[in-house]
């Protein structure tokens, strides 16, 4: 019995092993501990870094200098493919907001070439441009993953929303829109007299958006684009099933129809001859414009052309913009002869001889002169400086001078380029000019009014510049000019004078051309460009660059290197940098157009979903609701 109870004594009775409830302290989770739980799983950031460079190289490829239009149809896909994932990727808006501003410092880098001082107008514009992808995708994402529109549907109203905002914000830049890489194709560019422009960048970017919800989950999860295990039905974009069949027929169909209504209104057209103009194409940098030694050589180059293409028998003779190097005076009345002293520019100029130059312009009589000596009526590129009691205006213009009446009229630029002929806000806030390397001296005054020009049967209405590139300017220029019974434009075509000699022979010759046909389909209203160191050229309203009836090489050297042709016949490339004129009939357009009449309306309304997706954004999650 005591060794039973000793036994029992001594025997060691088993541990019980702790548990976290009972036996051990709990442990606080750290701050950081709870930030992670709360911060989403999200995949790498690589793969936006590549779809977002492959996005750049592909639409920089598609535009000019290159011009291979065929991949603008596949551009934007790489882009698009970073909107079907639910969960954004890491340093996603980042990679995105670095694709489009390499795409915009490479394809905008001929303004550099202007001048030293337009490097920062270069790196701004381009910064800003560069903003509208970010932007483009996160409404997107919003349109698909929140408000659950087709993918189909939010790509084409959002980018074409955006470029249309882009067309009107800090005075507008219409350039590098989507659609402009299809230029080429002249069926399918018709649309454009319907919706404007904006109408093949919907239909390029309709197709990019049904090719890349094609693309099968796997690639997903090859590129790393979503993190393992995530739902499959996250992906709302996929183009699968009945509900996918659809979209693709209808995206097939859209397509159908545009090319269908290009061939239907390419067929009603009839072109009757027109005005018999030529287009005097001298070959100056901008460098040597305002070196007034030169102004002497600028004009006997130009009116050497105009000697050879006057044979021809031209009906209006163009000059291209401010190649006319003397400048046209002209005193505002009641202006006295004291008032006009006091706006010397330098106190060491004679007052007499100043009030003598602008009372007694010879000018206007040396127009009229070599208009009478042409026998046809011409239209130069000038500067005009207007004089005021208290300042002297100056403006860009062009004017019109008939071998009978001599000098007629005049048109003053109206649309000006931001940082390139006139500070914003310079009146509101003087101090701006402080910011930039511009002296007193710089800038234009913005015209007043458009201007239409007539002569023989023909009405037509002069541009300046970048204003062909502008397509509510034009529209604005077409129907200030309207026949009160049809309600028509009067105006029968367009006449742009351009100075491109800024920018060296580089591809914004090539893309400022590209963008100006688009305003002949939109309106069905023929254009002619005379340009310094080119790219002039006949736009019919189809937007066909017409190859002209004479082609005079003004730097051959003898008959046989002499060039023909506007264009190289090996490589189609437009001829650039030469002295040339070219003589041409223009072909006059017998077809209305809706867009003339309606504007933007299409674009507009694209914009106006743009900003109900913003909005849509500060709205609860949807699905995020459903599944709570």
């Amino acid at each position: 019995m005591t060794v039973e109870l000793m036994t029992q004594e001594t025997e060691t009775p088993p541990r019980r092993q702790p548990t976290p409830s009972a036996s051990a302290p709990s442990r606080e989770p750290s701050v950081h501990e709870i930030i992670s739980a709360a911060r989403p799983v999200r995949a790498p950031g690589r793969s936006a870094w590549l779809l977002s460079g492959m996005t750049a190289i592909l639409l920089w490829c598609s535009f000019m200098p290159l011009g291979w239009g065929p991949l603008g149809w596949i551009s934007l896909v790489p882009l698009i493919l970073l909107i079907r994932p639910q969960q954004r990727c890491r340093w996603m808006y980042q990679a995105i907001y670095a694709g489009g501003l390499g795409f915009s410092l490479v394809a905008l880098q001929w303004m550099r070439l202007g001048d030293q001082t337009m490097y920062p107008a270069w790196i701004a514009l381009s910064v800003y441009l560069a903003l509208y992808f970010p932007v483009f995708v996160a409404l997107s994402r919003v349109a698909v993953h929140r408000i659950r529109v087709p993918l189909v549907v939010a790509v084409p109203v959002i980018w074409v929303g955006l470029e249309w905002f882009r067309a009107y914000l800090l005075t507008g830049f219409s350039w590098y829109y989507l659609g402009h890489t299809q230029y080429f194709w002249t069926e399918l560019i018709q649309i454009s007299d319907i919706v404007g422009a904006y109408g093949v960048s919907f239909v390029v970017a309709l197709i990019a958006a049904c090719l890349a919800g094609l693309v099968p989950r796997s690639m997903f999860e090859r590129l790393k684009l979503q993190v393992p295990g995530a739902d499959p039905q996250a992906d709302g974009a996929q183009i699968g099933g009945a509900t996918g069949t659809i979209q693709i027929v209808s995206c097939l169909a859209v397509f159908a129809c545009v090319l269908i209504y290009g061939i239907v209104r390419r067929n009603q057209a009839d072109f009757q001859d027109g005005a018999r103009v030529a287009l005097i194409q001298g070959n100056f940098p901008s460098s040597t414009k305002h070196d007034p030694n030169e102004a002497v050589t600028i004009f006997r180059t130009h009116e050497m052309l105009t000697g050879m293409a006057v044979q021809h028998q031209p009906d209006i003779i163009i000059w291209p913009e401010t190649m006319y190097r003397w400048p046209l005076y002209e005193v505002a009345d009641g202006v006295t002869d004291e008032e006009l002293a006091k706006l010397k520019p330098v106190p060491e100029i004679d007052s007499q001889v100043w009030v003598d130059a602008w009372r007694e312009s010879e000018v206007p009589e040396i127009l009229a002169d070599m208009s009478q000596q042409a026998g046809a009526a011409m239209v130069l590129g000038i500067d005009a400086l207007h004089a005021g009691p208290k300042n002297i205006d100056h403006f860009n213009s062009a004017v019109f001078v008939r071998p009978d009446v001599g000098l007629t009229d005049r048109y003053d630029k109206l649309h000006r380029v931001i940082f390139g002929e006139y500070i914003p806000l310079e009146k509101e806030m003087p101090w701006l000019r402080s910011l930039t390397p511009f002296g007193e001296s710089f800038g234009i005054q913005k015209g007043s009014h458009v201007v239409a020009f007539e002569y023989g049967s023909w009405t037509f209405a002069p541009i300046i510049c970048f204003e062909d590139s502008v397509p509510q300017l034009v529209r604005h220029v077409l129907n200030s000019n309207v026949d009160e019974e049809t309600g028509q434009s009067t105006v029968d075509f367009l006449v742009n004078v351009t100075n491109d000699g800024w920018f060296h022979e580089s591809s914004e010759l090539d893309q400022h051309l590209i963008t100006a046909l688009f305003r002949c389909v939109e309106t069905r209203t023929p254009m002619v460009r005379a340009v310094n160191t080119g790219i002039s050229a006949v736009i019919d309203g189809d937007g066909v660059v017409v190859d002209p009836e004479v082609f005079i090489d003004g730097d051959a050297v003898d008959a046989e290197s002499a060039r023909t042709s506007m264009a190289d016949p090996e490589t189609g490339r437009w001829h650039k940098g030469l002295n040339a004129a070219l003589v041409e009939t223009i072909p006059l357009d017998n077809r209305t157009s809706l867009y003339l009449r309606g504007g933007d309306w299409f674009a507009g309304t694209c914009g106006f979903g743009v900003l109900w997706i913003t909005l849509g954004s500060f709205f609860p999650n949807r699905r995020k609701k459903a599944a709570a």
